[in-house]
């Protein structure tokens, strides 16, 4: 099983998210849910991303909304830094 660990500034991020879209929580929760036991599920859409953002990988929480992860394969280690629409995470 993969190990998420949330920094404080992703918390803060999180908790707008929520306050922002409530009718999302469930959605986010599952993927959250899915990153834990198969990160590379096909719903999730994991992917690695380009330029300024290499260092990270995305997931889709829906159609419009985005998690942007590091993602450490060797330590099975999943570190969320960012959570929005697609505009606002890349």
């Amino acid at each position: 099983m993969i190990k998420i660990i949330y920094s404080g500034p992703y918390i803060k991020k999180e908790k707008k998210f929520i306050k922002k879209h409530p009718d999302l929580v469930s959605q986010y929760e599952k993927t959250i849910e899915l990153l834990e036991i198969n990160p590379y599920h096909p719903s999730l859409r994991l992917h690695k991303l380009t330029g300024k953002l290499s260092d990270l990988y995305s997931v889709s929480i829906n159609i419009t909304y985005r998690l942007s992860i590091e993602f450490l394969i060797k330590e099975d280690t999943i570190i969320p830094v960012e959570i929005g629409t697609h505009e606002e995470v890349y």
